[in-house]
């Protein structure tokens, strides 16, 4: 009995609620009132009052007047519509670029780039000093070419993990030619040694996506598992992990020693670096030191100072002696492939808070290669929502047909216009074999010949991406009812902009006529208050206060007093401002009570300035001239073209509100 209680109460709740769900609805759909021929429901109304009303609480006034403007509204944006405002090459475009943007959040994951922020503010905090072995095999490479790559890349690890030494298997096996040493070639190359798979130290960014996350995964002298990139297959061995070196600056000495040096060469220059090393102890400064050693003719005329750098920009000696530096100290002799160098310690800037280097990170992001995992996370939304599908068979069809000329640009799509055949579905559309033969013409470029199949697999994946993502594009007005109403308030507010703009605005200011007979009929509104004609004479000096005051005693105009002030060399000092003043247009005019004649020194608040104001008349109210009125006068124009618009647009679309919805709508306002 208890169970059936519970049952029936529940029953009870869902019914008065669903009926209470559906008197909102309906309620919301009653017609509020008629512009024209259009109706306007109590939910279209209510939804642009609240978006846009201020007052914490609802009141009737609130509402009742701001249903006039909501009617004004609405019948300018109707008469631009009849007006076909809308069809405009130049409306279209600018809606156009405003829904680009405003669509680009519906196609990012935020919570995937949520995660990449934190990742690579996590990895920003370490560099990695790492060696690579590469065994190369092209991003298109068909399978067969992809698996042996891989196999060979596998035995290759396997090998070091039974014992053989990372540098010497990266010497023997890796196809970066960096690794090997570079033969000398008399006339053309010196000699130049490998790196034995060593690329030194990096950071986030630095390094291709898949690289670096493999690298930051791999413990400090481990191996990682083969790392797929563009470049084909890597084994990395991370040899080195510290706190980020940041963007430093640093000075050097410089000895330089060839690659190919020999030992009574290398001994040489040791020698000298140390020798330097020691004078810098003995009390020679580093600049001096610099100018008088240096053999790097670059930073010389700077102090020995380079160009700051990152860690990924200098060799690993540089950064694992800058590591043990403080600003200002300078460092032990450091030898590196180039040479000798004794390095002083500039400046460093390490990683910030998160939110001080969120901004940027955001930036690298958006045009790095992990953008597309969150690309990825929209489209793979978009196949599961909406029914994905690819027909095997007529992409079959359709890749036999298409032959090795994309690889010179010159296929042409219109050979297979008669295919018609699906190639997949996305929703309730279609896309055809033609219309993946256009994309592959349109994607088209000239390259070496490669593998055809993996080729248009390729360019099949970037086709049902890019579809995938203009179908969602075409359906967000349908998908996201909030993406609909501001499309539709970007829509109105442009036509109401540009209406506006031909009837009030810019009619205002073109039409001269209309406007002098405005302000003649209205001169009574704009009016001089009471004013003086008179000058303020500022004194940047203190001191010279008596010699301008003479000066200005001594003369009637302005002209012959900046004639005086300029014949004894202080008219610089002293700022003269004449002009017409009402009551607090001027503070050291308001200061002398608008009594005719030179005023006594007025001291400013501002050090070292004095005041002189010399009131000629006193002049009574008068109506002011159109240009001395023309802002506040165009202002007014503006407001009465746009009341006479307002009368003109109420007749030619009669607006009729339906009282008793809007008495019952205010009595629920009021009831909230």
């Amino acid at each position: 009995m208890k169970n059936m209680k519970t049952v029936f109460s529940l029953v009870t709740s869902v019914l008065l609620s669903s009926s209470m769900l559906f008197a909102q609805f309906s309620f919301d759909d009653k017609t509020l009132m008629t512009i024209g021929d259009e109706k306007v429901s109590v939910g279209e109304f209510m939804k642009v009052y609240n978006k846009n009303n201020t007052q914490t609480a609802y009141e009737n006034s609130s509402i009742e007047e701001y249903l006039d403007l909501f009617i004004n509204f609405k019948l300018k944006v109707k008469q631009a519509e009849d007006l076909k405002m809308d069809t405009s090459a130049a409306f279209q475009r600018e809606l156009n670029s405003y829904r680009e943007q405003l669509a680009k959040p519906y196609f990012v994951d935020e919570t995937v780039n949520e995660a990449l922020l934190k990742e690579a503010y996590e990895r920003m905090q370490k560099d990695l000093r790492a060696s690579h072995i590469l065994v190369i095999v092209d991003e298109d490479a068909p399978a067969e070419d992809t698996l042996k790559a891989y196999n060979k890349i596998t035995e290759i690890r396997e090998e070091i993990v039974n014992g053989l030494d990372f540098a010497e298997a990266a010497v023997t096996y890796s196809e970066d030619p960096s690794a090997k040493d570079r033969e000398e070639i008399p006339g053309k190359q010196s000699f130049m040694p490998g790196n034995k798979g060593d690329i030194g130290y990096f950071t986030v960014f630095n390094m291709v996506y898949p690289f670096e996350t493999a690298a930051y995964n791999t413990p400090v002298d481990s191996i990682s598992p083969p790392v797929r990139t563009k470049y084909g297959y890597h084994l990395l061995k991370v040899t080195d992990k510290q706190d980020a070196m940041g963007v430093v600056q640093v000075a050097h000495i410089f000895v330089a020693l060839r690659p190919d040096a020999s030992t009574d060469d290398s001994a040489r220059k040791a020698e000298k670096i140390n020798n330097i090393a020691q004078k810098i102890k003995e009390g020679m400064t580093f600049e001096d030191a610099v100018r008088k050693y240096s053999e790097d003719r670059g930073s010389i005329a700077n102090s020995g100072k380079l160009s700051k750098f990152t860690c990924n920009r200098v060799v690993p000696e540089f950064v694992e002696v800058i590591n043990t530096l403080d600003i200002d100290e300078i460092s032990e002799p450091v030898k590196t492939r180039y040479g000798y160098h004794i390095v002083k310690l500039i400046s460093r800037d390490t990683p910030g808070t998160f939110e001080e280097e969120a901004p940027h990170l955001k930036e690298r992001i958006a045009k790095d290669l992990r953008a597309r995992k969150s690309e990825e996370a929209v489209i793979s939304k978009i196949k599961t929502e909406n029914g994905f599908k690819v027909y095997e068979q007529a992409k079959d069809e359709v890749f036999q047909l298409i032959d090795t000329s994309v690889f010179n640009a010159a296929f042409v799509a219109d050979s297979l216009k008669m295919m018609a055949g699906t190639v997949m579905k996305i929703g309730k559309e279609k896309y055809t074999q033609y219309d993946f033969a256009r994309y592959v013409e349109k994607n088209q470029s000239r390259q070496e010949d490669g593998n055809l199949k993996a080729y248009l697999n390729k360019q099949f994946k970037g086709f049902v991406d890019e579809m995938c993502l203009a179908y969602e594009d075409k359906n967000l007005e349908n998908n996201y009812p909030e993406f609909r109403d501001l499309m539709q308030e970007y829509h109105d507010g442009i036509l109401l902009f540009n209406l506006t703009d031909k009837e009030v605005w810019s009619k205002a200011v073109i039409d001269t006529v209309g406007l002098e007979k405005f302000f003649d009929g209205r001169k009574d509104q704009y009016m001089w208050e009471e004013r003086v004609d008179a000058t303020v004479y500022e004194i940047r000096d203190r001191d010279l206060a008596g010699k301008v005051k003479e000066i200005i005693m001594k003369y009637d105009s302005d002209g012959d007093i900046a004639l005086a002030l300029e014949q004894d060399s202080i008219k610089k000092l002293v700022n003269i401002k004449p002009g017409f003043y009402e009551k607090g247009d001027n503070e050291y005019v308001d200061q002398t009570g608008w009594e005719t004649g030179l005023s006594d020194q007025i001291n400013s608040d501002v050090e070292n300035l004095v005041v002189f104001v010399k009131v000629r008349k006193i002049l009574d109210p008068e109506p002011k001239k159109l240009d001395e009125a023309r802002g506040l006068a165009t202002a007014d124009y503006q407001t009465y073209l746009e009341k006479q618009w307002i009368e003109e647009l109420r007749k030619k679309y009669p607006v009729t509100v339906n009282d008793k919805v809007l008495q019952k709508l205010l009595t629920k306002q009021l009831n909230k």
